[in-house]
């Protein structure tokens, strides 16, 4: 990206807080997004109240977004490094907002995870182009303390999120849920008309469409592999173990591509950097389990507990609110302790979170259930912020839109993988121990079709029983479903623990001394 001169540069610091509260804005409303869906999910699993979805599709309107998003936030952030980030900020959100209002009014699950994917096209365009933003319109002394309050948007809108998502379906229909992205897109693009700079691109990256095709297509078949495992295949069953072995193979290729490519959409220069490669890793493994996690811990609070869309939302709100504070103690601990033991402080108190839903039931107290989340958010604060500066200092500012994407990427193919293996589980789990409970038969009880139906989720479990007013069947569909939780958080836990050992082994010492002394320079700057 073309350097600025020092007009330029003076003009970009005196508007860069200005700046950064939009960028700030329109970054949010990712997370706003998904925070909104997590408590949605029962809802639009309901065949009363939303689109009768079964737990396949449910994962797919979850995964279509982040798949799309992951596969495409290289191209995003080739498009904000020829073209300028503010054009490519602009374009991903007039295309969010549209697919955003197709969702709202989706006749069935199969058009919802089509609105979906075209919102994961957008946000590919939207995320990159925001962190682009930052990182050339802000002044170098006053960086890290920009990237701590734009990691912890993420924090807002997951605060955010559950709250309007849970009240707008108390009083309004699941499409409301969608829409209410709406209005906010069209604050972001007044706003970043006013005050974001045109910073200019290079000129020079151009698209690598071949490598677009294969990432997305290798990790849709890694994708479907993984939930078609989940809804009762075989591992060495056609569905399940051609879709992983050809998606594999296309990822391979991909990579293999990237290496030969002029242009490629990942530049594997910056894996040059141990720094960017482990930092890389842990935010993959840390954003897995933490989707995993917020995949079944929505259907837990609104399943087994009972609580309604409102107040589920409530709840996770303490998750929301430790993320924001951890990101924004993150530097100071940086500087006391390293970034390196930062992030490894993060990720495992996430993982000692996960592994408390071991011994969660119907009757944990709310109490235990905030308190647990607000640990598990204030542990992903500490993580996000510092790894984000470790990966992003040092990129050339030519490479600064593909550095972020990258960044980015790591965050939406674990989430897409997380929900995939954690839904996965889920629905195996749940079908096997329903196969084997007594439902109740006779008169009162259930025909072949109800039982069939009743095994599919345990949100259906629970139609069925409120229509043929069968108690007995909700409550063996909880047990079923909690033991499917217990499986699934056991192994969220595993995945946790394995992003300690890799943040302590691969972000050696020396890395974090040597971030450590220069973040220190930098706060010596900020409190000026």
């Amino acid at each position: 990206m073309s350097t600025l001169s020092t007009t330029e540069d003076r003009t970009v610091s005196s508007r860069s807080w200005p700046v950064l509260l939009v960028v700030v804005c329109a970054q949010m409303l990712i997370w706003l997004d998904t925070s909104i869906l997590n408590v949605a999910v029962t809802t639009l699993a309901s065949p009363a109240e939303g689109l009768g979805a079964t737990p396949a599709e449910l994962e797919w309107v979850a995964s279509a977004y982040t798949l799309v998003f992951a596969g495409t936030l290289f191209a995003g952030g080739a498009l904000a490094d020829r073209f300028g980030p503010r054009t490519t900020l602009l374009a991903g959100l007039a295309l969010f907002g549209a697919a955003s209002a197709a969702g709202a009014f989706a006749p069935n699950a199969g058009w919802l995870i089509m609105a979906r994917a075209f919102m994961g096209a957008g946000s590919a365009l939207l995320m990159p182009a925001t962190l682009s933003v930052i990182v050339q319109s802000t002044p170098e002394e006053k960086r890290t303390r920009a990237i701590a309050i734009w990691s912890s948007s993420s924090g807002l809108g997951v605060a955010v999120g559950p709250v309007v998502g849970g009240a707008l379906l108390s009083h309004f229909w699941w499409g409301s849920v969608f829409l209410a992205n709406v209005p906010i897109v069209a604050l972001c693009l007044a706003g970043v008309v006013a005050v974001v700079p045109s910073l200019k691109g290079s000129g020079r990256r151009m698209l690598d469409l071949p490598g677009l095709a294969l990432s997305v297509l290798g990790l849709g078949g890694v994708v479907y592999g993984i939930i078609e495992l989940g809804n009762g295949q075989t591992w060495y069953g056609a569905h399940v173990l051609l879709p992983l072995v050809v998606g594999g193979a296309l990822l391979g290729a991909f990579v293999a591509g990237q290496r030969r490519s002029p242009t490629p959409s990942l530049d594997l220069r910056l894996f040059s950097r141990p720094g960017f490669t482990a930092g890389s890793v842990v935010l993959l493994i840390a954003f897995m389990a933490l989707a995993g996690h917020l995949f079944y811990a929505a259907f837990y609070l609104q399943g087994p507990r009972g609580l309604s869309p409102a107040d589920a939302g409530t709840v996770m709100l303490a998750a929301a609110v430790g993320i924001v504070l951890g990101s924004q103690a993150s530097p100071a601990l940086s500087r006391l302790v390293s970034p390196r033991w930062t992030i490894a402080a993060g990720v495992l108190a996430t993982a000692a979170t996960y592994a408390g839903y071991l011994w969660f039931d119907a009757g944990t107290p709310i109490a235990v259930v905030a308190a647990l989340l607000w640990v598990q958010g204030f542990g992903m604060g500490l993580v996000g912020t510092p790894v984000t500066a470790v990966m992003m200092r040092g990129v050339p500012p030519q490479l600064t839109g593909a550095g972020s994407a990258v960044n980015s990427v790591t965050r939406q193919v674990g989430g897409v993988l997380g929900v995939a293996m954690a839904g996965s589980i889920l629905s195996a789990v749940y079908r096997d121990r329903m196969a084997d409970a007594a439902l109740p038969a006779g008169p009162r009880g259930l025909s072949e079709d109800a039982a069939e139906q009743a095994r599919t989720s345990a949100e259906a479990a629970r139609s069925v029983a409120a229509s043929l007013r069968l108690p007995e069947l909700a409550a063996t569909a909880d047990r079923a479903f909690l033991d499917a939780m217990y499986a699934a958080t056991f192994w969220t836990a595993v995945l946790a623990f394995v992003g300690f050992v890799v943040t302590v082994v691969g972000l050696r010492a020396r890395d974090g001394n040597s971030e450590r002394s220069k973040d220190s320079r930098t706060a010596g700057t900020e409190g000026n």
